[in-house]
Formats: structure tokens, sequence, C-alpha cells
């Protein structure tokens, strides 16, 4: 793990950044800008805050272990129960701790003033399927052609080599949720990538456990399926690593602390 210096950028000339107090010119590494990202995760936000609070039950463990950590260099690593409902609840969760609510929504005066660097990792496919994806990819996301999956099947095709370079500028600016298993299905691989992605870059890595998603909504979490569900986020503490780990240790070593690990029946 380092120490990386967070990144700014403006639409300013940069002698005139110091007046934008407000962050109203700000913006991210790939032009867009963050006033914008504010208003559009403050407006899914308000749209979505029922689905875990009312409709559903969300019951949110960890949160002690994000309220000290630095604005850029976090991964999240978690494993993946649908397209979106996933990610939003993260980012819910991420501007609640901003506002110094621990392990919980309520109440939503969060949405606000959302935290803007923040950023998730998603299939480009996923995101071009639909108006409300392109509005939820407006939110931060970080689209990667997969090289081993694509409309549903496995494929193998080259390797997307942009992918590392957006991580690692999200990561350089802000805090990035990857979905290491690159798939919602349960107990599928963790893929390699994600141990390089840790290695090049010495992020400080965030596992969350989730649970309850797949019951509560349909694949792509935008429809209800079960209402009346337990939602469970869980944030442990930072995982260990160092520098004479290999990628096939960082992959176990990830695989177990998102609770991955196939049991006997699978196997």
């Amino acid at each position: 793990m380092k120490h990386i210096k967070p990144t700014t950028f403006s639409y300013l000339p940069k002698f005139l950044m110091p007046l934008d107090v407000l962050g109203i010119f700000e913006r991210d590494p790939f032009g867009n800008s963050l006033l914008v990202r504010r208003m559009m995760i403050g407006i899914v936000g308000w749209f979505t805050y029922a689905r875990y609070t009312v409709v559903n039950r969300i019951e949110i463990e960890g949160t002690e272990n994000l309220e000290n950590l630095p604005i850029n260099n976090v991964l999240f690593l978690s494993n993946h129960q649908t397209y979106f409902a996933d990610v939003i609840a993260f980012f819910h969760i991420f501007c609640a701790v901003k506002w110094g609510f621990q392990n919980t929504l309520l109440p939503p005066m969060y949405l606000f003033g959302p935290r803007a660097r923040q950023y998730y990792v998603a299939a480009s496919e996923t995101m071009k399927k639909g108006i409300i994806p392109q509005i939820f990819a407006m939110g931060g996301a970080l689209t990667i052609e997969r090289s081993w999956r694509a409309e549903g099947r496995e494929v193998q095709r080259s390797v997307d080599t942009s992918a590392n370079d957006k991580i690692a500028k999200a990561l350089e600016h802000g805090w990035v949720v990857s979905f290491p298993q690159g798939t919602t299905s349960p107990y599928a691989p963790v893929r390699k990538g994600t141990g390089h992605l840790v290695l090049n870059n010495q992020p400080i890595v965030i596992p969350v456990v989730i649970n309850g998603f797949r019951r509560a909504f349909d694949k792509k979490g935008l429809r209800f399926k079960k209402r009346n569900t337990l939602l469970t986020v869980k944030f442990k503490e930072p995982m260990a690593y160092g520098p004479d780990d290999t990628v096939d240790d960082i992959v176990a070593r990830v695989r177990h602390a998102i609770e991955q690990d196939a049991p006997e029946w699978v196997k």
C-alpha cells in the first residue's frame, strides 16, 4: 500500500483553480464534470433510497473501517449479485460515510452533498443497454471490455489493455469499486487481473461481502423480485498484502476475503 497525492482537475486554467472553492468547475481525469456527477448521484440516490430502506431493509456493518480512509487510492473488492443495485447501495453508503453516518442510511440528508470521487468497474456491454444504464454510467462507470465473457456467453478475445490505465487514473483521483469475479454468478473464480491491479497500484484494499441483493432484485438490479428482503453489506478491515506476494497469492486472498471460496457441494 502506498500513499498517492490525490489528483485534481478543472476546466479552469491552473492559476484560477484556487478560486473555485465550491468545486463548480472541477472535473475527473476523464473530462467529466464532478458537479454533474454529484447531481446525477443525488438524483439516482433519491429515486432509489426507498428500495433499501422501505421496500427492503439494508443492514450495514463495518463502516468504521471507511471513516479514516484517504480520499484516493482505495479499492473496494466485492462479490457481485446484480448489475446495478449493488453499486447504488455502495454509493449510498459512501455518501453517508462522508457525512459522518455509521452503518446507517437514515436520514438521507447525505444526498444533498454526495461524494463525487467514486467509481465502479463495469462491462461496457452492460452500460450500453438502455437509457437507465447510460444514466448510471454518468455516476462514475469505468467501462471495460471483458475478454472472457460477452452477451452471457464464454468468449476468448484480446485483453482490454486500456482497462488498467483507466482504473489506475481513477484510483489516483478517488475510490474504486470492482467486482473481481467479473460476473454475478456465486463462487466464480477471481480474475487474475485483480491481482495485477493490486500489485501494480498498491491501493488500500477493502473487502466487501454482500447478500440478499440476488433475492430482492432481478439480475440487472432494476426491478423488484422479492420485497421485504434483508440486504446485508459488510465492509471488512483493509486486506494485508506485501511486495513478496504473487498474483496467485492476491487472488486467493481476495477470494477468501469476499467469502467466495467454493464449498464442497459446488466443487
